[in-house]
């Protein structure tokens, strides 16, 4: 890629962005749109709907940025949670890194790389028409001495980024034990999950259950919840509430508009019907179905078991139960509303075939984008592009049509694509069984990470090619030098990626997919919901996605330093979005105490030792092999470093100690009246909600008459 072509991507992303920032400034202020903009204000009562228009409301203002960036980390604790921090934080560490890596990378080896004279003779005077690679260590000469810049570097970075990774382990450790010291009591804190409840001839489950631990507990032991499948009568409930909404909206209107034609013969005989009493008489019928679910649900050898105590359910969870390591296996429970119920309702066999189905599904999906990835580097290089198209030789001529194909097409169809995927990985692991929604997102989080590390990264600095890809694994030995090669290669591919990400990420402002969503809705549809739909933040896309920036800018740190003021760029901006976000849309729906980080900080100490690879095969390559010799310790350091850290904090983020759990129960021993009304509750925390009693009203001037009523549990 040249210099223009990048420009041009620049130009485009950098416009595209304001056009985003402005739309959202106008948009947030018109009437009507708060819901999108601001729901989570609107369902706290922070917010108002504002009705009246003016004319200030037509003009872009920047005051949300600086009310984004008002609040401190403690007010963002106290409204979100710690996921929401570590989140925050993730950025807060990247800009810290890149910062310091800019400063060396574009004061120090960016001049060094472009006065290499390896590729050819300097000359500024047509700069635009060259290419990035003169900007990047391959332009350095074979054994000069400037490359010893780039293994001080290399050390320099590794040092700022150990320091900086121990510090926010350490910071984010302790804002895990204070926030739990801090918090009131949570029912999960209270409750394991038993599954593998062995049956017992002439009794049910729930006599079992209260045997076992009433013999083995029965100091510590409070109650249990068996669970139920109850996979039919969630649809049925989910198909009373749809026609619930259809019967509102039809009573809502009109009493003369509630009479519609409802079928036919040839369209020539139509019959005036009820509608508000047909659906009223399948609402009956649907009530029915759910009471005769309810009574007739089946036990599922699995329930929650509270206890009277944190170190009592901490105990029944870290000591095997039974002699039969297969029997009365004990999980630690989620939050009540963080509970999968669905995962319930598959037995053994099932989840098995849905674990090969998913392994079957990913390979399938890893071909597909090799393809997708094979084809979207055809496109970089325009004498590939004129050999698989030849009509379009002429068209490529045109300087800005070459300049926009090869320096932003590339990487928005590859956006666009990889758009999808989290989804698919999200469906992926909930296919696995997990029992919880933050289970299920951490586990697409894994698979979105290995993904991006693979398909996004290798699968493109090897060109596509599945032999190369092979090649390396088959052959260790050859893995720095062959990356060595492959890596600088692509460096203006993934300069571009980044700078197309800018706009991406902008456009999570907007909200433009529900905008337009509930505009046709509203016109269209029949059955219109008033529902205020508040959604929750995405980790397990949005933390990939930073940290697989995060990869490149350290890979390509010594590399491309060029990359590193396009990822500065992406982070501020990243910053300021995600904050507004958090703060004004998204509201959390589970909290897993700050459990991503070790996500965070397993991924960086792997981009380290890539990092150290390239290196190693780079110096080699550049026939410097002393420096390549003198960067063998660095990932040695490195590994040594991340045991350290495991042992130190992982512990912390794994299990709360005996110390931290008993000091708490003796704190609620101070407040017994507290306690009693916490127990009450949470007898009934772990009830399945389709087993609760349904009753839906109309709102409107039949309040009064209740459109659905649901057995009780």
């Amino acid at each position: 890629m040249i210099v223009s072509a990048l420009l041009t991507s620049v130009g485009i992303n950098l416009g595209l962005c304001v056009l985003f920032f402005v739309l959202y400034s106008i948009l947030r202020k018109q009437p009507g749109n708060i819901k999108f903009y601001a729901p989570r204000l609107v369902a706290e009562g922070r917010a108002r709907q504002r009705s009246e228009f003016n004319i200030e409301s037509l003009l872009p203002s920047p005051g949300w940025v600086r009310k984004a960036l008002e609040p401190s980390e403690e007010d963002l604790l106290a409204s979100c949670g710690l996921d929401a921090v570590v989140f925050m934080r993730i950025l807060i560490f990247s800009l810290r890194v890149f910062s310091v890596a800019a400063v060396v990378g574009i004061c120090i080896l960016l001049p060094v790389n472009y006065l290499g004279d390896q590729l050819r003779d300097i000359d500024f005077s047509d700069l635009p028409n060259k290419s990035l690679d003169l900007f990047s260590i391959s332009n350095v000469k074979d054994g000069s001495n400037r490359l010893w810049f780039h293994f001080s570097a290399a050390y320099l970075i590794t040092g700022v980024v150990c320091f900086l990774l121990y510090f926010e382990y350490k910071n984010i450790s302790e804002k895990r034990l204070a926030y739990f010291n801090a918090s009131k009591p949570q029912a999960h804190h209270f409750t394991v999950l038993v599954r593998d409840i062995p049956k017992h001839e002439g009794g049910s489950l729930s006599d079992t259950v209260e045997r076992f631990f009433m013999e083995y507990y029965p100091s510590t032991y409070l109650s249990h919840v068996v669970v139920h499948r109850t996979n039919k009568l969630r649809g049925l409930i989910t198909d009373a509430e749809n026609l619930y909404r259809r019967l509102a909206h039809l009573k809502s209107r009109p009493a003369t508009s509630q009479n519609n034609c409802c079928g036919s013969f040839l369209g020539l005989f139509q019959k005036k019907v009820d509608l508000a009493g047909h659906y009223a008489k399948k609402l009956e019928d649907l009530e029915e179905n759910v009471r005769t679910e309810q009574l007739a649900r089946e036990e599922v050898p699995a329930a929650f078991v509270c206890f009277k105590s944190r170190y009592g359910a901490a105990t029944a969870l870290h000591i095997r139960q039974s002699l039969k390591p297969t029997e009365w296996v004990t999980e630690e429970a989620p939050e009540p509303q963080d509970v999968y119920w669905p995962f319930f309702s598959t037995s053994f066999m099932q989840r098995w075939m849905s674990k090969v189905v998913v392994l079957v599904a990913s390979v399938l999906l890893i071909v597909v984008f090799l393809i997708i990835v094979a084809f979207v580097q055809g496109l970089t290089y325009l004498d590939q592009l004129e050999i698989w198209l030849p009509f379009l030789k002429k068209v490529l001529t045109i300087t800005v049509v070459s300049q926009v194909i090869t320096g932003y097409l590339p990487s928005l169809i590859l956006h666009f694509v990889s758009s999808y995927v989290p989804s698919i990985m999200k469906l992926f692991s909930t296919m696995q069984g997990y029992i919880a929604h933050s289970e299920i997102e951490k586990s697409a989080c894994y698979k979105m990470l290995l993904f991006t590390i693979w398909i996004l990264f290798f699968a493109n600095v090897l060109t596509g090619s599945v032999t190369s890809q092979l090649q390396i694994i088959l052959d260790p030995k050859n893995i720095p030098s062959r990356l060595a090669v492959v890596v600088p290669a692509q460096a203006s591919f993934f300069i571009a990626y980044v700078v197309t990400s800018w706009t991406s990420l902008s456009s999570e402002l907007t909200r433009m997919i529900p905008l337009i969503v509930d505009l046709i809705t509203r016109n269209c549809s029949r059955c219109k919901s008033d529902e205020l739909q508040i959604p929750s933040i995405r980790y397990h896309s949005e933390i990939p996605r930073l940290l697989a920036f995060g990869l490149l800018g350290l890979v390509y740190f010594i590399l491309a330093p060029l990359i590193l003021l396009f990822l500065l760029v992406f982070f501020c901006i990243g910053y300021i979005i995600y904050r507004n976000q958090l703060l004004n849309v998204y509201l959390p729906k589970y909290e897993t105490g700050g459990r991503f980080w070790p996500i965070v900080h397993n991924s960086t100490i792997f981009s380290l030792i890539l990092m150290h690879i390239i290196a190693i095969g780079i110096f080699g390559l550049k026939q410097l092999p002393l420096a390549s010799s003198l960067i063998l310790p660095l990932p040695v350091l490195t590994l040594l470093f991340n045991d350290y850290c495991r042992k130190r904090f992982l512990p912390i983020f794994q299990a709360y100690s005996a110390e931290t759990l008993i000091r708490k129960d003796r704190e609620d021993q101070n407040d017994p009246a507290k306690m009693a009304e916490f127990f009450d509750k949470l007898v009934t925390a772990y009830r399945d909600p389709s087993l609760m009693p349904i009753n839906h009203f109309l709102n409107s001037n039949e309040r009064t008459s209740p459109l659905l009523f649901s057995a009780d549990g």
